[in-house]
């Protein structure tokens, strides 16, 4: 495994993502960064848009949410075959006047908590600040991205002789025990506002906002007897944004318009004006379909054959508590997609649209897996079906077997990687017809089947 040359490129790539991506800001403008090399144009949603058969296109939402989209030039009866994943994960935003003074010793940091994160794992690591600010220069307001590329922050633990019961189970307090030190000294506010202001080499009173965020800085790894292991902080759901990225690039049908989106603000519900459920998506399909000279009809027509993957990490059996998951559908790491069902609709798929997945990723020679929770046990959303309360098309939820979610460092397959590559670029290539009692024909290296 380790000496596969192109699954490790997939491992080393995806390294070099996630710690250029400490947060969603960061990791948006990655992706553009990405797409600029490809010759992809970048689109303003305030502005209005030329776009053409055979162009490459993107837009951005908040600087922390992105769909691109590359039109095909045969669209008589086009589709549109959409990947989307999300690029937030837990972690800890730096509040307002933030410096708190200790004992004329210390200075740490007020934070409040984003998402559902496991608390402890954020203990005694190297952390930094990165983020957005807004800089005011003159009579504008300009956007500038900031990451203080070192170690500057920690979350010490509390020593076991005075907190004796801490492996008896502990209820961490976000308020009291996940503040960060930052320094030895006692600073008066304005001391962090300083700091990023030399850090951007502007003045501090010309920052009129911050939205920043603590990240872990532990260098990613590969390990195990077989390096068959990956670690790394943000997996969950940076992973799959570049996972679904590389198929997008790779993918290529021009009977279709085919989107990549990724989102921000899952891990808070994704009801903000750049999540999954605004109109972002909605609002980016219905500009193309029009400036393709389509009506609202033709419009519905594509939605009705048009599909979605929702690409969001799953859980793989844990090794300590395999009773955690359900007893006839275990997922492994480096065992291949896992395909994510919910009863009560928590997660989007269905028979259909599972088995064409199923068989999508049999023709790209990729294993499926499936996955759901136990009956007596509630699981966790994911952004495909908030989404489709905008955008109403056949969908499935995927993701990749993972350890440790929503810890700050955690585990996933180094297999799976090249896996979803192969599996999206083969669900781009693949070409979906509608048809009136609600299955799909579906085209796979020029043979065709109804389903």
């Amino acid at each position: 495994m380790a000496g596969d040359k192109v699954v490790q490129k997939s491992i080393d790539e995806l390294f070099s993502f996630i710690q250029k991506s400490p947060t969603a800001f960061h990791a948006i403008d990655t992706i553009r960064g990405m797409l600029d090399e490809q010759g992809f144009e970048e689109l303003m949603e305030g502005k209005r848009w030329d776009v053409f058969p055979g162009g490459k296109y993107y837009v951005t939402r908040n600087g922390s949410s992105i769909i691109a989209f590359k039109i095909g030039n045969d669209l008589e009866q086009y589709c549109f075959r959409i990947v989307a994943s999300h690029s937030d994960s837990p972690t800890f935003k730096i509040k307002e006047n933030a410096e708190i003074a200790v004992n004329k010793r210390y200075t740490k940091l007020n934070t409040e908590g984003y998402g559902g994160m496991i608390c402890s794992s954020w203990f005694d690591r190297p952390l930094s600040l990165a983020g957005r600010v807004v800089i005011k220069e003159g009579q504008k307001y300009v956007t500038k991205l900031v990451n203080l590329d070192r170690d500057l922050l920690m979350i010490p633990n509390v020593a076991i002789h005075m907190n004796r019961t801490v492996n008896e189970g502990f209820a961490y307090n976000k308020q009291i025990d996940l503040l960060p030190l930052i320094s030895g000294k006692a600073y008066e506010q304005g001391m962090l506002r300083e700091l990023i202001a030399k850090e951007l080499s502007v003045l501090p009173e010309s920052i009129y906002g911050m939205d920043l965020f603590l990240y872990n800085r532990t260098a990613p790894c590969k390990w195990g007897t077989e390096e068959e292991f990956i670690s790394c902080p943000q997996l969950d759901d940076l992973e799959c944004a570049y996972t679904s990225l590389q198929g997008f690039l790779n993918g290529e049908n021009d009977k279709s318009v085919q989107v990549y989106a990724c989102f921000d603000n899952e891990e808070v519900g994704s009801l903000t004006k750049q999540g999954a459920g605004s109109t972002f998506l909605c609002d980016v399909l219905t500009r193309i379909n029009r400036l393709l000279g389509k009506d609202e009809e033709d419009y519905l027509c594509a939605l009705a054959s048009s599909f979605m993957l929702s690409c969001d990490n799953a859980h793989a059996v844990h090794p300590n508590h395999p009773e955690k998951t359900d007893m006839d559908n275990c997922v492994y790491m480096n065992e291949g997609i896992v395909i994510k069902s919910h009863a009560g609709q928590k997660y989007t798929t269905d028979a259909l649209s599972g088995a064409v997945f199923k068989g999508i990723c049999e023709a790209s020679g990729v294993p499926v897996q499936y996955f759901v929770n136990r009956s007596d046990m509630a699981g966790g959303s994911t952004l495909g079906n908030i989404a489709m309360s905008q955008v109403s098309v056949h969908c499935l939820d995927i993701g990749l077997a993972q350890l440790a979610m929503h810890s700050c460092y955690e585990t996933a397959g180094v297999k799976d990687v090249d896996y979803m590559i192969r599996a999206v670029t083969g669900f781009y290539n693949t070409e979906f017809c509608g048809k009136r009692d609600d299955s799909l024909e579906v085209r796979q290296n020029d043979s065709v089947a109804e389903i």
